[in-house]
């Protein structure tokens, strides 16, 4: 087993304990403490540098964390917000404290958030002829724009039934994998990002994902630091296409639906490719 294999593999049993206890059936019957000391831990700071981080005093945080002490909204917010916890999980602390949730969740074809999908479809829209699409944090598509729909012909059709996991779709060998030239080291730039995501999240969905996809073949090789940008090389029909890619987020949304929104697209990185989009496009 490579070492990229093996540090991925950490990242999967370190989402484990915590992907279980953060679950929202569970989040109002395992104590806020052992929540909170599981996110301290799963960062990696001692309770000392928590305290200091919170403005807190480090009796206090233990008391917390031992159940000895109840802390109040204002509290389990500051700490939260410390340990860098996510929207989804924040509000899993409140409600294992005994409080409201501060985040809500509205589908996105709510009328709330018109707003919301008036900004998506200008960005997809902007984007084309260049593939971009949207996902949620599980990386399950929601939308796209033509750009991809030409990257899709020939697809596995087991792949294309909804939900659509967009990693799966690349890195499976009846999806775009047998297409893509650099593909051990498009999958070390992707499960890389995906394990830093299980590790940071805990999300017990991003963690079976990233076990899932390791299992696929295809090798794994690690970013080159001659690199400025790892590209996507996918064969076609008129020479090679190259990409480099970028992604958008919401970064002010109190809603979780648009928070854990993202809007990956999918930039030419050769006058060649940019043509031949462009041509795809007309």
């Amino acid at each position: 087993m490579t070492s990229e294999v093996m540090v991925l593999r950490h990242a999967v049993e370190q989402s484990g304990p915590m992907a279980t206890l953060s679950q929202t059936a569970n989040a109002s019957k395992t104590p806020v403490g052992t929540l909170l000391r599981d996110w301290r831990r799963r960062r990696r700071i001692s309770q000392l540098d928590l305290s200091n981080e919170a403005d807190v005093s480090s009796r206090h945080l233990s008391y917390v964390e031992t159940g000895r002490s109840k802390p109040s909204r204002a509290m389990v917010l500051r700490l939260a917000e410390a340990l860098e916890v996510p929207p989804r999980e924040q509000n899993q602390l409140l409600v294992a404290a005994g409080f409201a949730p501060a985040f809500g969740e509205r589908p996105l074809d709510d009328p709330d958030m018109g707003s919301i999908r008036d900004g998506i479809d200008r960005v997809l829209t902007a984007f084309e002829p260049y593939p971009a699409l949207v996902v949620d944090r599980s990386w399950n598509l929601l939308q796209a724009n033509s750009g991809v729909t030409a990257l899709l012909t020939g697809l596995a059709p087991h792949l294309l039934e909804p939900p659509i996991n967009v990693l799966r779709l690349s890195l499976h060998p009846d999806g775009l994998a047998p297409r893509i030239r650099n593909l051990a080291a498009w999958r070390g730039h992707v499960l890389s990002r995906l394990g830093r995501e299980a590790a940071v999240t805990g999300s017990p969905v991003v963690a079976a994902l990233l076990e899932e996809l390791l299992d696929l073949p295809g090798g794994l090789e690690s970013s080159h630091d001659d690199v400025v940008a790892m590209p996507l090389v996918l064969a076609a029909p008129g020479g090679d296409l190259r990409f480099v890619s970028t992604i958008t987020t919401f970064g002010t949304a109190l809603d979780l639906t648009a928070a854990e929104l993202s809007i990956e697209a999918f930039l030419p990185a050769d006058a060649a490719t940019a043509k031949a989009l462009t041509t795809l496009s007309g």
